[in-house]
């Protein structure tokens, strides 16, 4: 080698492996390879998805990008609303890969290349997670080794990504799997680590305390801003531009992310993907219940009875939710969307027709084939392990890591996920679900006892931003015109954030078929 750069070592390994390269390679990645010699582009993405890669082929051309944005700047044709896509959205609060709100764009499949050769490009898979495998083709269901098992993985992943050039900091909250991260690095041997934590002045929103706790514990340099309604309006408008497709999430990774920037730093850890891996979120214990309650309802007459009087009664979207599951196949992909679900069947179909002012069919937009096709569960795995899939496919690579990656990047930080790795990811679910999965993460938080009890013994909860009072203060101006132009109440206040930042990016990117929602816009106001 002639120089320090991963890129010649990529480019070396492509030369005398081809293809397979892909196989060898560990960590993030999206690149593209123009072999000279084949006169073909090799474009190749990550096997979780943490890095983005979007393509848009029409006409015998390609354009490539890490952001849709990018992409579009080719104009290979008019940028015009993806109806199906956004019916997804409307449903998920976020886009469901390969597709995006562009029709024709889409995003390369995570564990995916695809070959361009002479105006035509084929994809192919060359991985997606396997749940119960290991060596002799039977789950781990040995307490003790999965034990063990689970922290060798843990500990390995570490090391491998502290390895920088530049000091690595830890994003840390108030919960396990960030907590977990500050631990095993301390064991690891690594010290003067330096620890980022954004907190409010709502205490039921706030994990400030806890982290600083935590941090004078495992005595790191900590880092905490405490951020106001005032901070947040100053923010955001330029986070709503550093977003390339809407989501109802991602705020705090800008600001988050924005404080490590502001102190220096150049490459941090986040504790993203241990709930999805160690069955932290309450859709593990609520699908089951869903589940159980579409068995109980044996006949079709029964679970449609059940679900009308759940329509008529019940103001509540998410028992409206559960009405429309009632009435799916019953499977964990449909149980999980009542979990994950945003809008009913009804409020899709009635804000996709305000948006686009077109009359579309029930069917299309209730349609679930796209997302369930995306979700790609196996039958063969059992229910606990689809539920796991569902959260790593459907919300984590199209939520949280494509917030996390675009949102982390508009600080010039480089954002690392030790739980989203493949070989962990890979060793791990090879451990039957009855352990891997229990309630509480107990895996985990017996793979690492360095865990301070009060951590471990605090009630879950999702990091939240006080959105909703800030929207009745400081905020208020950005959003007054939109609420009394929509054809459905919205009640909570995630519903609305949904709405919100999709008008945002279909004015910014001058998406067509949009007129219902893009004209609400007032003279003068950003957003």
């Amino acid at each position: 080698f002639s120089s320090d750069s991963d890129t010649e070592v990529l480019l070396a390994l492509y030369q005398r492996d081809g293809h397979s390269c892909v196989k060898s390679l560990q960590g993030m990645f999206a690149f593209a390879v123009w072999d000279k010699v084949e006169k073909s582009l090799f474009l190749a993405r990550d096997p979780l998805g943490i890095k983005p890669l979007y393509i848009w082929q029409k006409n015998g051309e390609l354009a490539f990008a890490s952001e849709i944005r990018a992409v579009l700047e080719a104009k290979l044709g008019p940028q015009v609303l993806n109806t199906i896509a956004l019916a997804d959205y409307l449903r998920l609060g976020s886009v469901q890969e390969p597709s995006t709100l562009v029709e024709g764009v889409n995003a390369l499949p995570a564990g995916n290349t695809l070959v361009w050769k002479n105006g035509h490009g084929v994809q192919t898979a060359y991985w997606r997670a396997s749940f119960g495998v290991t060596a002799t083709g039977r789950p781990e269901r040995d307490r003790p080794n999965a034990i063990r098992l689970t922290r060798e993985s843990l500990l390995d992943s570490i090391h491998r990504h502290f390895v920088s050039d530049v000091p690595v900091g830890i994003f840390l909250s108030g919960g396990i799997d960030s907590t977990a991260l500050v631990g095993l690095a301390r064991s690891s041997g690594y010290t003067n680590l330096k620890t980022f934590c954004i907190s409010f002045e709502q205490p039921e929103f706030s994990e400030g305390d806890l982290a600083a706790r935590t941090a004078a514990c495992f005595e790191t340099q900590h880092t905490e801003w405490r951020i106001t309604a005032s901070d947040g309006r100053q923010l955001i408008e330029q986070y709503l531009n550093a977003m390339d497709q809407p989501s109802n999430d991602g705020f705090n990774t800008f600001c988050v992310s924005k404080l490590a920037h502001d102190h220096g730093m150049k490459v941090v850890l986040s504790g993203l993907g241990g709930d999805e891996l160690f069955g932290g979120y309450p859709s593990f214990q609520a699908i089951p219940r869903l589940i159980a309650l579409y068995r109980r309802l044996t006949h079709v007459a029964g679970r449609s009875g059940t679900a009308f009087l759940l329509r008529r009664l019940s103001r509540d979207a998410r028992w409206k939710r559960v009405a429309d599951y009632l009435q799916s196949d019953g499977t964990v992909p449909h149980a999980w969307r009542a979990m994950r679900g945003f809008f009913t069947n009804e409020e899709v179909h009635r804000l996709s027709e305000w948006i686009t002012r077109k009359s579309f069919s029930s069917t299309y937009t209730d349609d679930p084939d796209s997302w369930t096709t995306a979700l790609q569960c196996d039958e063969t795995d059992d229910k606990a392990d689809q539920i796991s899939r569902c959260e790593l496919q459907g919300y984590m690579r199209n939520q949280l890591l494509r917030d996390s990656d675009v949102l982390s990047m508009a600080w010039g930080l480089e954002l690392r996920v030790p739980f989203v790795d493949r070989t962990l990811i890979e060793k791990v679910t090879a451990i039957h679900s009855s352990i891997r999965l229990r309630s509480g993460k107990q895996l985990l938080q017996e793979a690492v006892p360095e865990l301070p009890e009060w951590i471990v013994n605090q009630p879950k909860r999702g990091f939240r931003f006080p959105f909703e009072e800030w929207a009745r203060t400081s905020w208020s101006e950005l959003i007054s015109d939109l609420q009394p132009q929509l054809p459905i109440q919205c009640g909570a206040w995630h519903r609305f954030w949904s709405l919100f930042v999709l008008r945002h990016f279909l004015i910014t990117n001058h998406i067509e078929g949009a007129d219902g929602l893009t004209l609400t816009q007032r003279p003068g106001v950003v957003c």
